[in-house]
């Protein structure tokens, strides 16, 4: 998760909302990086999420990330969500919840849903208050 935040960090460098992501395989090996960059590559898709799986899926010449594991500063939201059941990723790990437009129980819990083809295992809580603290300072900065 400390790579997430560093990463988050290069969101805030580049004016963008302040999330970072991994994505790890079943060895330990981080194989997929990402930082939010919507603004920057003109891009809705481009959440953090998405692009650490894109780079995990070119890494692994395969758009299946099986016995993957994505780690991410903010809760995926359902967009993001989606794309990880699409790749079969295993588990997700979130830093911060995001009761706006969280997907995994904190405005919706999506991963619940019956017409869910796969269901990642979610796990919350790990450097919580370092992800939340980024994102309030983001927030407060611009208003």
């Amino acid at each position: 998760m400390q790579e997430c935040l560093a990463l988050a960090r290069h969101s805030i460098e580049a004016g963008e909302v302040p999330v970072g992501a991994v994505v790890v395989d079943a060895d330990g090996r981080v194989i997929g990086r990402g930082h939010n960059r919507p603004v920057a590559l003109h891009d809705p898709s481009a959440h953090a999420e998405i692009l650490a799986m894109r780079d995990a899926g070119a890494f692994l010449d395969n758009y299946r990330l099986d016995d993957c594991t994505l780690y991410v500063t903010l809760e995926p939201c359902p967009m993001c969500l989606a794309a990880a059941s699409h790749a079969r990723i295993s588990r997700i790990v979130y830093a911060a919840p995001d009761p706006r437009a969280g997907a995994c129980g904190s405005a919706i819990d999506l991963n619940r849903a019956d017409w869910h083809h796969f269901r990642p295992v979610i796990d919350t809580g790990p450097c919580e208050a370092e992800a939340a603290a980024l994102l309030t300072q983001f927030f407060k900065a611009r208003r």
